[in-house]
């Protein structure tokens, strides 16, 4: 889906906010760890420079500089480094998957030749990401976004995705449906989106990572009761993830229930909770705290909570159309 001055796949707003590990292994400095997991990257950014001043040529550590430059939206700063691990372990998975999402970011923010260009080393490196380990879920849900939304003249293709998703499917049943489920949702084909996510749910997935996306899903389309379910399988795999509280505040919100325990929780993940690309956004957390506010009947506290989401995030429309029916 291509806009005036810059190409932008419907792809790229996703499947760049899948997962990505925690925290890289291999040699990193506890420091760095620790401001990487408190989501404090300028420090964690300046403790492994210096580590990669003293160990020039370890690919963990410049994997780890990429992973900090891309999860602080750095994304331009994030290739050089994404590159340099790769050319130092070409046999790593996670590095090709790395450097493919960092050339999706960059990508969605150039002008439309740039774009494509770089759209497609995005798709080249998810693939030789699930090339070199198939079991590299998260590449190959990727891989498939890609080849489903994408066109063709950016190496996409539908007739592409669907082999993927049937190799994906023969590897975990889970992760298969979701797939088909992410596909149909591209294409806005939103009944067959949900089937499939709910056969992917029953199957108990051990992706905390697809659970929360899928539950996102759920909750941009004010859909309450499968947001449960969700809630179910997060408690179930990952019960400290700190998106169970946020999505249970969601759930309470539509139902229109329990609304100061909603936003003690929405106001704690905003306090407690680390940016990461596969986490509700600062953005969306205002955007649901202005949901709130609409259920207390207070619209000026609910403009304020949709105007600081804009200010935040100024392209979000969930924010945009808030407010605009709010004036």
């Amino acid at each position: 889906m291509a806009r005036t001055c810059a190409i932008r796949f419907a792809l790229l707003a996703a499947l760049l906010a899948a997962a990505l590990p925690a925290q890289p292994s291999g040699k990193v400095p506890e420091a760095a760890g620790k401001a990487f997991d408190a989501g404090d990257y300028p420090r964690a950014i300046a403790a492994i420079n210096a580590a990669i001043a003293a160990a020039p040529r370890e690919a963990p550590l410049h994997h780890f500089l990429a992973q900090c430059y891309f999860e602080s939206e750095q994304f331009d700063r994030a290739i050089p480094p994404a590159e340099t691990a790769v050319a130092l372990d070409p046999g790593n998975s996670l590095y090709h998957e790395l450097l493919g999402r960092a050339y999706g970011e960059k990508a969605d923010r150039s002008s439309w030749f740039s774009g494509l260009s770089l759209a497609k080393k995005a798709r080249k490196e998810f693939e030789i990401a699930v090339r070199l380990d198939p079991r590299n879920y998260s590449a190959a849900q990727a891989l498939i976004e890609y080849d489903c939304t994408a066109p063709g003249i950016a190496g996409g293709g539908e007739d592409k995705a669907r082999a993927e998703i049937e190799k994906l499917a023969q590897l975990d049943a889970a992760e298969g449906h979701y797939a088909r489920g992410n596909c149909r949702r591209q294409k806005k084909d939103f009944a067959a989106a949900d089937a499939e996510f709910r056969k992917a749910l029953a199957l108990d997935p051990g992706s905390a990572d697809l659970i929360y996306d899928i539950g996102d899903y759920y909750s941009k389309h004010d859909q309450p009761q499968p947001l449960g379910l969700v809630l179910a399988e997060g408690q179930r795999a990952v019960p400290d993830d700190p998106r169970t509280n946020f999505y249970r505040a969601v759930a309470d919100i539509l139902e229109k229930k329990d609304a100061d325990r909603s936003d003690k929780r929405l106001r704690e993940y905003l306090a407690n909770t680390p940016r990461r690309s596969n986490y509700p956004s600062p953005a969306m957390t205002h955007y649901w705290l202005g949901r709130l506010q609409e259920n207390r009947n207070d619209l000026a506290g609910a403009k304020r909570e949709y105007r600081e989401a804009l200010n935040l995030e100024p392209k979000n429309r969930y924010a945009s159309e808030a407010l605009k029916r709010l004036q």
